[in-house]
């Protein structure tokens, strides 16, 4: 009950979807088609999903399947939390359902209007959930009010941006010079004499983004090397709101 057909209710501007205020009305996955500025949207809104102690049926079951089933199908998804309850077990599963599936994400935090705020309330609030959420440090997040509309347009804005993070191609040689400046910073890892050597990277796909980095031995990656070259990437490009994916592959071809 974190008020998702009341947002979609809000951005349509009139009531096509059926509001209650009991938990898990939203039986099932419910397409809304709206026009903004002239872009067409699809919202898919979710069936409700109830804790882990309170799933009695097997049609909160199927709710949670048509869960999974909308996050795939979705380029974007939007996780949306009640500001006075925090993120919940399930806020949590589904984000990282979303972030496995590697789909933009952003955290919409509903019922802004009901808490009490100073000047540093946002900060503190987007930290805790960023701590509980920590697998997806790219995430975007907005903080709103369905009831009052409180930056409801500023939804579709942080959407735009992610999609373009989603589908951004950066060129090959751009790449590589971000990896080979990455390199001379901080030297790639080494086992038993053996050094890592990262030879070329590319960019393979979209949605998300997606790199293969030729290198020498695979035994010799550590992902933490590969979370610095991902850093020193999203430096350069942003890529707010998406997960990237690395692939190393050897000189052979073998991949991973």
């Amino acid at each position: 009950n974190v008020g998702k057909s009341s947002i979609i209710n809000q951005l349509l501007g009139e009531n096509r979807v059926i509001v209650s205020n009991i938990a898990g009305t939203t039986r099932d996955a419910v397409d809304t088609e709206i026009v903004h500025n002239g872009t067409e949207y699809v919202f898919i809104d979710t069936a409700g999903l109830r804790r882990k102690n309170k799933i009695k049926e097997e049609l909160e079951r199927y709710s949670i399947i048509r869960t999974v089933t909308a996050v795939e199908r979705a380029d974007v998804v939007v996780v949306v939390i009640d500001a006075e309850e925090g993120v919940t077990e399930q806020d949590a599963k589904i984000a990282g359902i979303a972030h496995e599936r590697g789909k933009g994400i952003i955290v919409a935090v509903n019922k802004w209007d009901a808490i009490e705020k100073n000047d540093k309330t946002i900060y503190e609030y987007t930290n805790k959930i960023k701590n509980t959420l920590s697998f997806m440090p790219y995430a975007e997040y907005v903080f709103i009010s369905a009831k009052t509309g409180q930056r409801m347009n500023k939804l579709f804005e942080v959407i735009d941006m992610v999609r373009e993070n989603q589908t951004l191609r950066v060129a090959t040689g751009v790449l590589n010079e971000i990896m080979t400046e990455a390199v001379a910073l901080q030297q790639p890892p080494s086992d038993k004499g053996k050094r890592l050597r990262l030879y070329y990277i590319t960019q393979v796909a979209v949605k998300p983004p997606t790199f293969v980095i030729f290198i020498n031995d695979k035994e010799l990656t550590h992902f933490s090397y590969t979370r610095y070259l991902e850093n020193r990437i999203r430096e350069a490009f942003g890529f707010k709101g998406t997960s990237l994916k690395f692939i190393y592959r050897e000189r052979s071809g073998k991949e991973q």
